[in-house]
């Protein structure tokens, strides 16, 4: 079973974060800019928030706001779900499709060591279905099955 720890070790480990006080404009250029769908909300190392694209989505045009005069703490989502390094991926997966979320924060004794997504943990389960599969079907090709 792969665990969040192999899934990181595949990854850049660069973790993006943002101070709650910023602007969600300077947010939204640091996700662009990066490519990514989300970022931690981090004061004094500690990780307070997340902020997505879906929490700008649905909190600035629609509550009349503007990104450049909101600040981050504003928008961003104060309860984070997180996983350990030692949680298999089926693990990550139940828990993002429970709470419809997209990104998880990998926390080590409440030290940020890195940041999955939906994305990752798809390709990571697909990786390990296809190595079964082929292990499968060199065991029944081989004597191994049926002799």
């Amino acid at each position: 079973m792969s665990t969040v720890k192999e899934l990181l070790q595949s990854k850049p480990a660069q973790i993006w974060s943002i101070a709650p006080n910023a602007s969600v404009y300077r947010a939204l250029e640091l996700m662009a800019e990066k490519n990514i769908g989300a970022l931690l909300v981090m004061e004094a190392g500690k990780l307070v928030g997340i902020l997505s694209e879906r929490d700008y989505a649905r909190k600035v045009i629609l509550q009349g706001r503007t990104s450049k005069t909101t600040a981050v703490d504003e928008l961003m989502t104060p309860l984070v779900y997180s996983v350990a390094p030692n949680n298999s991926l089926d693990e990550c997966m139940a828990l993002m499709t429970t709470k419809r979320i997209r990104h998880l924060p990998v926390l080590e004794q409440d030290t940020v060591v890195g940041v999955i997504s939906i994305g990752d943990v798809v390709k990571g389960i697909i990786t390990e279905q296809a190595i079964t599969i082929k292990q499968l079907e060199n065991y029944i090709s081989s004597s191994g099955y049926g002799h």
